[in-house]
């Protein structure tokens, strides 16, 4: 072990490892360690400190040191005494440059590099201060790690607020950018390379906002998850006996831990939701038990309120091919939403089948208070919560709609609101049954450069074609047909190479593609259009519900010509 000693500490129970983390955080700060790094070797101790108590072992040396650019924690307790290193460890050498663990020898070394650039004090000035420092209490480190949560918390909304910001700015220009490229139709080529840089520049500035959310959120799990333990060993059996107000105070920190562990819970699965990454798992699920389950977990809410709370499945299938999990998440939501902003009447939960779309339709109705006009769309805002005298009681959030909805979308469905003040609300999801024997039409082509959009349109499409094919401008999308021309192409009017109108009037030269019906996809809708057009999509704000009634039309068209 080399380097100048700073400071040591014997840790016997309990106590002396709130001391452990305290004064870790102190040397660090001592030191010139930015906020975060304090933060990080104090929850490596506390780790540590854990596994520690865990283990019963006896006696254990904590020992401070300068190493040049760096600061060494020295563990060392009895040889063989039993410690195994495992969760903690692990944890701790993420937090710190480097551990090394020999439980043989009786000693953990850990590392973390100080950063350049910043005056620093020598061993023995950062031993004065040290020895200046005055005891604190359990509760007195709790209080301290929460204000640092808060803190944490407070940057992540900040930082949040600024990328959308940004966003909404990105996004406005693609619009605006998007909307004269409508306008001047063939004469956009010039236009691409713009466009295209807005696009990926919209696209960095996204990603950069779903990395942060899950960066930010696993490093708030770590201090969260270190305040829920250290609750748990002051409350629970060994400690010290804490008095009435202590323990309610105590037993306050820990509610409040796991009610922040819940909300980074919600923003990593929003995170996986945006960039892609939920998977659902399908299988069948029996709609009247899901029913039923709802009804009677969320029952004893509705009737402390005096709400009634009400589920019926009217009828179609028994079944619908869905992720139970995500399914049961998206329910339980909307109807604790219903439940909290409806004061007397009641909340609905209406199963049914549409026919027309072969999909299972979730209705959820409440009495309640309703949302204004100019909250609609906002509501499905991360962190946005309509204001009013119900919303200040009721704490929440802001994460339940957009949350759903992610949910919904990740499963291929669709989720709509509509409310007024006074009158309630209503909600509607909308999931592909799943379990259709024959798709409705054969091989769909997709021409698009929005390769967004293009998924979008996949998704919709599951399970009500057998095949979906896929091309990113004209070119490629002639080339398609040509080596099997499709049952049906939806087809975008402005695509870089061979634009929309070039491509339909090639397929209507062409002798085997001059009858593969198509759906044009684009904003315009008042100009002339190829034979071969047999129905019109707005591209912005399309519905799956519209797509698949559009396609079904164009094919029964086709039908009767033959």
């Amino acid at each position: 072990m080399t380097g100048e000693e700073l400071i040591r500490i014997r840790v016997l129970d309990d106590q002396d490892v709130f001391a452990m983390r305290r004064l870790g955080r102190e040397v660090a700060e001592t030191a010139g360690m930015t906020a975060q790094d304090q933060i990080r070797v104090a929850t490596a101790l506390s780790e540590l400190g854990r596994e520690i108590a865990i283990e019963g072992l006896d006696d254990v040396a904590v020992v401070f040191l300068l190493d040049q650019d760096e600061l060494v924690v020295s563990l060392t307790f009895t040889a063989d005494g039993g410690f195994r290193p495992t969760t903690g460890v692990t944890l701790a050498g993420r937090l710190m440059d480097s551990i090394e663990a020999d439980p043989a020898g009786g000693r953990v070394s850990m590392r973390k590099r100080l950063p350049p650039g910043r005056v620093r004090l020598s061993a023995a000035e950062i031993r004065a201060r040290l020895d200046r420092l005055t005891p604190a209490t359990a509760l007195d480190e709790l209080r301290q790690q929460n204000r640092e949560l808060a803190e944490t918390l407070e940057e992540v909304r900040q930082l949040n607020t600024e990328l959308e910001e940004t966003n909404q700015g990105v996004l406005a220009l693609y619009n605006q950018l998007s909307a004269e490229l409508e306008e001047t139709n063939r004469g956009v080529v010039a236009l691409y390379a713009e466009l295209d840089e807005k696009s990926r520049q919209l696209r960095e500035a996204s990603d950069a906002r779903k990395r942060f959310w899950a960066t930010v959120s696993h490093e708030l799990r770590t201090p969260l998850n270190s305040i829920i333990g250290l609750v748990r060993l002051l409350v629970g059996p060994g400690g010290d006996p804490l008095g009435a107000e202590q323990l309610h105070q105590v037993q306050l920190i820990g509610s409040s831990a796991e009610t922040l562990l819940a909300l980074v819970s919600e923003l990593l699965d929003m995170a996986k939701a945006e960039s892609g990454r939920l998977d659902p798992q399908p299988a069948a699920v029996d709609l009247v038990e899901l029913a039923e389950r709802l009804r009677m977990t969320l029952h004893p809410t509705g009737e402390a309120g005096g709400v009634a709370l009400s589920v019926r499945v009217t009828g179609g299938p028994p079944e619908i091919l869905a992720d139970e999990v995500m399914l049961t998440r998206v329910l339980r939501n909307l109807l604790a939403n219903g439940l909290k902003f409806t004061e007397e009447g009641e909340v609905r939960l209406d199963v049914t089948y549409d026919e027309t779309t072969r999909e299972v339709v979730f209705t959820v109705t409440d009495t309640g208070i309703g949302i204004p006009a100019e909250h609609l769309d906002r509501v499905f805002e991360e962190f946005y919560q309509v204001p009013g005298p119900i919303q200040v009681r009721a704490r929440g959030t802001g994460l339940g709609l957009p949350y759903a909805r992610r949910l919904t979308e990740a499963m291929g469905g669709t989720l709509r609101l509509s409310s007024a003040p006074g009158r309630g609300t209503t909600v509607v999801v909308r999931l592909p049954h799943g379990h259709d024997a024959v798709p409705v039409v054969g091989r769909v082509l997709v021409a698009d450069d929005d390769a967004e959009f293009r998924e979008d349109v996949r998704r919709m499409l599951t399970g009500f074609a057998a095949r979906i094919d896929e091309a990113s401008d004209g070119l490629a999308a002639l080339e398609a047909m040509a080596a099997a021309p499709p049952d049906l192409a939806l087809v975008d009017l402005l695509m870089p190479r061979m634009d929309g109108a070039a491509l339909m009037q090639r397929m209507a030269d062409d002798e085997r593609l001059r009858d593969v019906p198509v759906v044009m996809v684009t904003a315009a809708t008042s100009q002339h259009h190829p034979p071969n057009v047999r129905a019109v999509l707005p591209k912005h704000g399309l519905r799956r519900d519209v797509l698949l009634e559009t396609v079904r039309h164009a094919l029964e068209h086709e039908d009767d010509r033959g």
